[in-house]
């Protein structure tokens, strides 16, 4: 696929996607999402890449700042919501759980690590895209904002799911009724970013901690472990120590469990296979 408003790169096991549209702060459009699955599927399906990074082009001076103006007022013109994508666009994630099968909850159904480098504004879709990252670490002074209430939309893609889950009830409550935007700082305070950083430490500390990642952890080991995180946020208790178990039965029995066995033995670097 020809990118226009993403950049994709590999480098070291760390798989990074870029969202670039400078000249619009790297505003959402139908396009961009249809960039962005297909860098997504990419980076899934690639045995190389072990953590996946995604933030804004920093010409951009946002990390995304919602949706592209343009795509609202069509929306308005048209009387209908209307995504700007089409049925043949990248499905990453789809097929684990059929609870994961819908836009943007397909983050939870891939098999690798999501960072999101938070190095700007996010608003509307911007917070969307941090909010379903499985990590995130943002630049000091970056502002937030749900964004909806001001074009009378509901709160979007799941958000009155994820948030209360990341941040508790009464804070998503004060995220999502007001629409207000609220600082990296405050974000931190409530529990949604992992750390603030300095604007010039962000992406070398984010791209520290992925290879870091990359380097540490068995490829099914994360793989495993984020499919029980997000399926047991829907379940129950018992029911996670059942799958623990029987997944503990299935994957000591690949050869990076000895690897890793052998490696913090021997006092160095696992050789995974994945």
């Amino acid at each position: 696929m020809e990118l226009k408003t993403t950049r994709y790169e590999i480098d070291d096991g760390v798989a990074t996607v870029q969202l670039s549209r400078p000249k619009r702060r790297n505003a959402w459009t139908g396009r961009m999402h249809t960039e962005y699955r297909w860098c997504l599927a990419q980076a899934n399906d690639d045995p190389a890449v072990r953590v996946i990074v995604v933030t804004g082009d920093p010409e951009g001076q946002a990390f995304c700042a919602g949706a592209d103006l343009g795509a609202l007022e069509g929306h308005a013109e048209k009387g209908r919501y209307d995504a700007g994508t089409t049925e043949d666009i990248a499905t990453p994630g789809f097929g684990v759980d059929t609870r994961f099968d819908a836009t943007f909850a397909y983050h939870f159904g891939l098999d690798k690590p999501m960072i999101a480098a938070v190095n700007g504004a996010a608003a509307g879709v911007g917070l969307v895209l941090a909010a379903y990252a499985d990590l995130r670490f943002a630049a000091a002074g970056a502002k937030f904002t749900a964004a909806h209430g001001r074009f009378n939309f509901p709160a979007e893609f799941g958000l009155s799911w994820i948030l209360p889950r990341l941040v508790g009830v009464t804070h998503a409550n004060d995220i999502l009724l007001s629409s207000r935007v609220f600082t990296a700082e405050e974000a931190l305070a409530m529990g949604f970013l992992n750390k603030v950083l300095p604007p010039a430490d962000l992406i070398p500390h984010v791209v520290d901690y992925a290879r870091t990642l990359a380097r540490t952890v068995s490829p099914g080991s994360a793989r495993a472990t984020k499919r029980q995180i997000y399926r047991d946020l829907h379940g129950d208790a018992a029911g996670a120590v059942r799958e623990s178990e029987q997944l503990l039965e299935e994957m000591i029995r690949h050869p990076d469990y000895g690897e890793g066995v052998k490696a913090w033995m021997e006092k160095r670097a696992p050789a995974w296979r994945g």
